[in-house]
């Protein structure tokens, strides 16, 4: 089977070593000396002032959210189009979600239909920078200001992307990136929140919610989670930190290629102008996208309906969608396959993709 994604990893005696030390520490969590090496690598590379990091993507986002300190029942306006953790997120956190539309050429958040649905309950937006394709920021950034609301990313998708000479990471009041095992850049599992602007006290709040609020060895000042990093995922993540920038030149080379073979009249959702690209996904636009679904799959081949259904759109979201409609969304969503698109995909590999959908579109 040729899925969507197959997971990079490092050179398995390279890791050995990398790891080999917690043998003799016996040092595998808690916030150690990986984990630490770790994260002062990440902030140098994202050459951003503070990053904490966490077990999850998702738990960083929670994190976040919890650390704002917003009122319960306070509204938070995202996208519709985006993985349900997001929208899982601000649910459990004791906030609603409210639905704005997105962008028809990248599957942004449509600027505009956020502005309409700010009201006096909003309290956050929160963009996703959807397959890495950077979003709007100088209209977001804009808005949260004369509105006074905070302006947190969803940047999972989007490590290693560029926007205008930084790193797409550092805009906003914050932004998380998740590491999972499906990511350009992984830790298997694990994610992080990365700060634009140093802020020592909220640094200190993420540490806090993800080690059980202990400060200290006798001291205990919120009623904080675990989502903590090991050390396991954070030597995985040094290892995959060296091989990041060959990494990203295979996946270049796979999208290009499909971009130059695929036939006329696929429309890839592509990075606006100027905006960097980290080659995460292929997302391609079909009139008859579940034929070529069905088709790829008896070729054996699993592409995935990235997003499909809209994250507004599963029973217990309903009530969230209120008088917002999205209909640019909805359009995406029906239409939207992901190819596959990893390091090590063969060009016949990628030959038999790209015949089985010129000859069922």
């Amino acid at each position: 089977m040729i899925n969507v994604t197959r997971t990079y990893l490092p050179p398995f005696e390279e890791f050995c070593e990398e790891i080999r030390g917690l043998w003799e520490s016996r040092i595998v969590t808690n916030i150690g000396p990986r984990h630490e090496e770790f994260r002062e690598a990440l902030q140098a590379f994202l050459e951003a002032p503070q990053v904490s990091l966490f077990s999850s993507g998702h738990l960083a986002l929670e994190s976040i959210l919890r650390c704002m300190n917003f009122p319960a029942g306070g509204e938070v306006i995202t996208t519709p189009f985006t993985f349900v953790s997001t929208v899982n997120a601000v649910i459990r956190c004791g906030l609603e979600p409210v639905f704005a539309d997105v962008n028809p050429s990248d599957g942004t958040l449509d600027p505009e239909s956020v502005r309409a649905l700010i009201g006096p309950r909003t309290v956050a937006i929160l963009p996703v920078h959807v397959y890495g394709n950077v979003c709007d920021a100088e209209s977001f950034a804009d808005m949260a200001a004369s509105h006074g609301l905070r302006l947190i990313y969803d940047a999972a998708h989007a490590f290693g992307v560029k926007y205008e000479g930084r790193s797409a990471l550092t805009l906003g009041d914050a932004s998380i990136v998740s590491f999972h095992a499906t990511k350009v850049f992984s830790t298997v599992e694990g994610g992080a929140v990365v700060l634009p602007r140093r802020d020592d006290a909220l640094f200190q709040l993420l540490d806090d919610e993800k080690n059980f609020g202990i400060r200290g060895y006798e001291s205990c000042v919120s009623a904080g989670g675990n989502a903590k990093m090991n050390e396991l995922q954070a030597a995985m993540g040094i290892c995959n930190l060296r091989h990041f920038d060959e990494v990203l030149a295979m996946r270049k080379a796979v999208y290009e290629r499909y971009m130059e073979l695929l036939p006329g009249g696929v429309r890839v959702l592509a990075p606006m102008e100027g905006a960097g690209c980290n080659y995460s996904y292929m997302p391609v636009l079909l009139d008859n996208r579940d034929r070529v679904y069905d088709k790829l799959l008896e070729e054996g081949v699993r592409a995935r309906k990235y997003f499909y259904p809209l994250a507004s759109e599963f029973d217990f979201c309903r009530k969230y969608n209120g008088t917002s409609s999205t209909p640019v969304a909805k359009d995406l969503s029906s239409h939207v396959l992901c190819l596959p698109l990893y390091p090590g995909l063969t060009e016949n590999e990628q030959d038999k993709i790209i015949f089985c959908i010129s000859e069922n579109i």
